[in-house]
Formats: C-alpha cells, sequence, structure tokens
C-alpha cells in the first residue's frame, strides 16, 4: 500500500484528523482537486463571517443610537469584498502547508475509486489500507426551466457589487444569513419559500420573531409559492409560479440545500452504499458497508447537524481510533450549532420543542435579557430571549438563544452542560465582571 490512511478531500474532516495521524506515524496522503481546506475555509464559514462582521457591528451601533451615537455609518460592499480576500485568500495554502509540514503527502487532482482500495488522481493510482471519504456537500439547483440564471451560496460570496434586487429561494442557514447581509448592504431583498416556515430546525417562537425583524427591516416573504420557471427579460430575471405568480429581480439565489458530492467517483463501481440525498452510509466506527472505507463530515448520512465542528470532531475521532487510543464507536457530545442573522439564533442539548413533549422530564425556564438583564442593557439590546432546559436531577440540558451574544452564550453554557456543573458547584465558576458568562450563570 501507497498509503495507511487516504483521505478523498481536504475539508475539516480530513485535515483535523490527517496531521494527529501523520505525527503518530501512519504514512498518509490527502487528496484535493480544489482548495486546500473544502467549502467552510475557502467558500463558507469563514468567507460569510467576514462579511457578516460589519452587519453585526452596525446592528449594535443602530441599537445605541441617542445612548452614545449620532448616526450609523455606511457599509460598502466592494471594500467589505476586498477585505474578505486578503482574509480568506491565502488559506487555502495555509492549510496545504499545514498538511505537508505535518508530514502528509498532498495529491492534486479529482480522486476516481477503482477499487475499495486504491483511487486514481490524473491516471495514477494510489492504494491505502483506509480510505476516508470527505467530499462534503454542493448547492443544491431547483429542477426548473432557466435555473441556469440563478447564483449559489459560492457565487454570492465572492459578488463584487451588491444588486438592487436580490431574491432567496428558500428559508434554510444560507438563505437566513444572505437575506440578513443583503438587505443590511441596501439591497431590497425578497424570500421565496415553497412553504410557510423558515429554520424549520430552530424553535419557531424565536424564529418568528426572528423573521418579524427581518419584515420591518424591509426583507419580503412569499410563502406558499411553488416556482414553475426562470428567464432573462430585459436584463431581468423573471420568476414563474403557480396561479399566476411573477417576480422580476436583479440576482437570484437557490438557496433550497445542499446535496452530498458523490457524483463521478465510482461509488456505485466499488459498490458503496449511499443515498443522493441523505448522503453515505456508516456505522458507529464510521466505516462504509465496505471494510476499510470511511466517511466523515457532510457527506455522512447522520442525524447530527452538518456543520464544520462536527466534521472536525469525526476526522478526530477517527485518529483516536486508527492510532489505537480507542476500540469504542463514536458517541457525539451535545452540539450547538447557531445561524448568523443578526440577531444571533443558536441551540444547544435538548431542544425546546423536544423537552415541550416530555414536561414530567425537563422544565423549560424563559428569560427576556433586553428586558430583564442590566448587562444587555448595556448595549440596548432590543430582542434577545434565552430558554433553559433542565433535567429532573437539576442540570442544565439544553439552551436556546436569540439575541447578538448568542453564539458565546451558547458556546458558554455548552461547557456547563457537558461538565455537569450545577449548584453549589456553579460557586466555584468566578467569571470576570461584568461579562457575558457572569450574565448567564445567575440564571441557571
Amino acid at each position: 500500500m501507497n498509503f495507511d490512511v487516504l483521505f478523498l478531500g481536504s475539508g475539516q474532516g480530513a485535515w483535523n484528523g490527517a496531521i494527529p495521524m501523520a505525527k503518530a506515524g501512519l504514512k498518509v496522503g490527502v487528496i484535493e482537486e480544489g482548495l486546500f481546506g473544502g467549502v467552510c475555509t475557502n467558500r463558507g464559514c469563514n468567507a460569510k463571517i467576514t462579511l457578516d462582521r460589519p452587519v453585526e457591528l452596525l446592528r449594535q451601533v443602530e441599537q445605541l443610537q441617542g445612548r452614545g451615537f449620532n448616526g450609523v455609518p455606511q457599509l460598502n460592499w466592494s471594500d467589505l469584498m476586498a477585505h474578505k480576500h486578503e482574509v480568506i485568500d491565502s488559506l487555502a495554502q495555509s492549510n496545504q502547508d499545514k498538511l505537508e509540514n505535518a508530514g502528509v503527502k498532498t495529491i492534486i487532482g479529482r480522486g476516481t475509486f477503482v477499487d475499495s482500495h486504491t483511487i486514481e488522481v490524473a491516471g495514477e493510482n494510489y492504494t491505502a489500507d483506509k480510505i476516508v471519504i470527505v467530499t462534503g456537500q454542493l448547492p443544491h439547483r431547483l429542477a426548473i426551466p432557466g435555473n441556469e440564471l440563478f447564483h449559489d451560496s459560492t457565487d454570492f460570496l465572492v459578488l463584487e457589487n451588491m444588486p438592487k434586487k436580490v431574491t432567496i429561494i428558500g428559508g434554510g442557514y444560507i438563505g437566513m444569513e444572505f437575506a440578513t447581509m443583503a438587505n443590511a448592504f441596501g439591497a431590497d431583498v425578497t424570500v421565496i419559500l415553497r412553504g410557510d416556515k423558515v429554520l424549520r430546525e430552530f424553535h419557531q417562537d424565536y424564529v418568528d420573531i426572528l423573521v418579524k425583524d427581518l419584515k420591518n427591516r424591509g426583507v419580503k416573504f412569499h410563502t406558499n409559492e411553488n416556482l414553475k420557471k426562470a428567464e432573462k427579460i430585459d436584463e431581468k430575471v423573471v420568476l414563474t409560479g403557480e396561479n399566476g405568480y411573477t417576480h422580476e429581480s436583479d440576482y437570484v439565489i437557490d438557496a433550497t440545500g445542499r446535496r452530498p458530492q458523490q457524483k463521478n467517483m465510482n461509488f456505485e463501481g466499488i459498490g458503496l452504499e449511499f443515498d443522493e440525498i441523505k448522503g453515505i452510509f456508516v456505522n458507529e466506527f464510521l466505516e462504509t458497508n465496505l471494510t476499510g472505507v470511511y466517511a466523515t463530515g457532510d457527506v455522512i448520512a447522520k442525524s447530527q447537524p452538518k456543520i464544520t465542528p462536527v466534521a472536525a470532531y469525526e476526522s478526530q475521532y477517527l485518529a483516536h481510533l486508527f492510532t489505537g487510543d480507542t476500540n469504542e464507536g463514536i458517541v457525539y457530545p451535545p452540539i450547538a450549532k447557531t445561524v448568523f442573522t443578526s440577531p444571533r439564533l443558536a441551540e444547544a442539548g435538548i431542544s425546546i420543542a423536544e423537552a415541550q413533549t416530555k414536561p414530567d422530564e425537563y422544565k423549560i425556564t424563559v428569560v427576556d435579557y433586553a428586558a430583564k438583564d442590566w448587562f444587555h442593557q448595556v448595549g440596548n439590546d432590543d430582542i434577545n430571549l434565552i430558554s433553559f432546559v433542565h433535567n429532573k436531577a437539576g442540570y442544565l440540558v439544553g439552551v436556546t438563544n436569540l439575541g447578538n451574544d448568542a453564539v458565546e452564550t451558547v458556546n458558554g453554557l455548552l461547557d456547563v452542560m457537558n461538565a455537569k456543573i450545577k449548584a453549589p458547584q456553579q460557586e466555584e465558576l468566578i467569571y470576570l465582571f461584568p461579562s457575558i458568562a457572569h450574565s448567564y450563570m445567575k440564571y441557571i
């Protein structure tokens, strides 16, 4: 075998495990046809949060009008895009360098399976005792005539100038985050939904508040619209739906979801079991139906959130498994997730929806930070709601927060959940005062 472990793809589900494997003495290779680091690093999370940062700051300035600020700064998308390139464009080479400096062999090109131990790249075969598939997901494209006129998340994150009218099809993470950004930068934003709900994975009471805030800022939502075609008329994209519905836009983003990237790699030829929508099936060791073939990250069919930290966790697990640190199956801890709207919406552990179905097992406590917490009143938060879920033993097992600092709040409370800390042990957590952590600890 050329390698002990060969990764197909270089995203978070690869390099987080590949580097410790190589340092432990395994011969490791990583195949990549594009930018090293995968979607998140180069055309996803990192780029998105760079473009969103001024929006986050702007919202805080808006809330403090007449309370220290008179006037709001003007956002400039073109300048920000140039800054995004400054921050992001060097990361791919940096990720490749990290791999190579750790002793990992990098292979450039598209990999195709020959058999369960062999991958062909540019006419050369590479063999390995174990192969890990880390191919991630690709944007889904709505299957209607004229869909070639649509743009996806990759396109939006390199958009040089913000169009006057932006239309977003879909109400998931990407749709709501892009609606927030485009609206803040002055675009006339319309969100078109096939149903009547957005962010279905999150607490709907808080989602409704978030949508109301976006509407107040000028974002329009068209619900229960089944689009049938798109066409270009007089330099505009015209969408047509059922019952005579039409909509005209300068720029249309298809945010109808993502699908596992599994085409043209001969998965069928080697007998790998997968679903075109859900992804590759794996067992508790992240091994597929083929002995020695594993998968990590968003390409897996799983119930856990398909987000960057989960892919990294899975890759690190394989490093422990392959180096003999463990022979147990993977066990997922409570996982935090967020949507980077303004305000943020984040949650971890037992959801409000689940807790509501089991009132004998869980107690839900809701706190209106904006109305009751002086620390959040310092920033004049207009929206900041948090729900705590405790089990019968009194341990915090879930949290959901809608607010500017929801990410840091949920991150901190995730530590409390994992460490199983409750009174009086909480007294030993002497946080800085004043701070976000000191603020939330007095409520749990």
